[in-house]
């Protein structure tokens, strides 16, 4: 296998990971959550998004959550989500050092996500770029292999959106598997064609672990050259806009394999499953990662 000897992992949870949560998270307890990842040497994490409140209740506390972080912490690297321009020059009011700009590769997914056709997307993504001044601009694409209506998307559908994004300006690319759908010779098959069309790109890469596949389709994008990926504490999140999708690799299970195959992930592991068990004393719904599960299990039988 060709496989890197370092990888960067950007935690996700904060966002991804709690926006599809009905009960109110308190402000402080998600604080807390932050506080506990940001020990575990995280040096770029996503902890919320600037969407409206009726949309998406759980980040209705995203100013203060950005502001409150980015005055704690210096050298960590803070992202939010943000669907359009309004919610972009809120993030960066309120010191965002990058946010995630949001155009699906599928139609359908980007109008239910944003109510906005893709070429409406791109063009709101020109005039996000005009005005970004010295935060980062991250172009997420969501559905890149497959939609939740209408099966595999074309990778002529990605190419579009990446050569757009690439030409008024974004900082980084995104792309992300919301359905979950996607098998490992799917994933390598696109992320080829990238490499073909883009050879010095080196994407995000952000999978969701519906049908069980996220983890040996990591291992796929690995040997295709992929370094970086977004993944979730406790297998955590969901697009509330993807029926069906569950939610996304769990954090501690990437770090717990990448370490066990001599791949550095900078993360220290043992904090991480402090931080885990921390959250889910804290958080209204269970957290599902398979080494916690396991390291329970073995608690319990001693």
């Amino acid at each position: 296998m060709n496989l890197p000897k370092k990888v960067e992992i950007i935690e996700v949870g904060p966002r991804d990971g709690f926006q599809n949560i009905k009960e109110w998270i308190p402000t402080e307890t998600k604080l807390e959550i932050i506080e506990d990842l940001v020990g575990c040497g995280f040096k770029k994490m996503e902890v919320t998004a600037f969407v409206h409140p009726k949309a998406v209740p759980q980040m209705a506390d995203a100013k203060e959550i950005i502001s409150t972080v980015k005055a704690k912490y210096k050298d960590i690297v803070f992202m939010a989500l943000t669907p359009n321009l309004r919610g972009v020059t809120n993030a960066i009011e309120a010191g965002a050092d990058q946010v995630g700009y949001i155009i699906s590769a599928s139609d359908r997914h980007n109008f239910e996500n944003t109510k906005q056709t893709i070429d409406q997307s791109l063009e709101g993504l020109g005039e996000v770029c005009k005005v970004k001044g010295n935060t980062k601009v991250q172009l997420s694409i969501p559905t890149v292999f497959n939609c939740p209506w209408g099966g595999k998307v074309p990778a002529e559908n990605v190419i579009k959106i990446i050569k757009y994004g690439l030409s008024v300006g974004v900082n980084d690319i995104g792309l992300a598997d919301t359905v979950g759908s996607a098998h490992p010779l799917q994933v390598k098959e696109l992320l080829e064609i990238l490499k073909v069309e883009f050879p010095d790109l080196n994407p995000v890469l952000h999978l969701h672990d519906t049908q069980g596949m996220a983890m040996a389709s990591i291992v796929a994008a690995m040997q295709t050259g992929i370094t970086r990926f977004e993944t979730a504490m406790g297998g955590l999140g969901g697009c509330p806009f993807a029926p069906g999708a569950a939610g996304n690799v769990a954090t501690e299970d990437l770090v717990n394999m990448l370490e066990k195959m001599g791949i550095d992930t900078g993360i220290n592991f043992e904090k991480l499953i402090a931080a885990a068990f921390s959250a889910q004393e804290k958080l209204p719904v269970p957290i599902s990662s398979r080494i916690t599960s396991a390291i329970a299990c073995q608690v319990h039988l001693d």
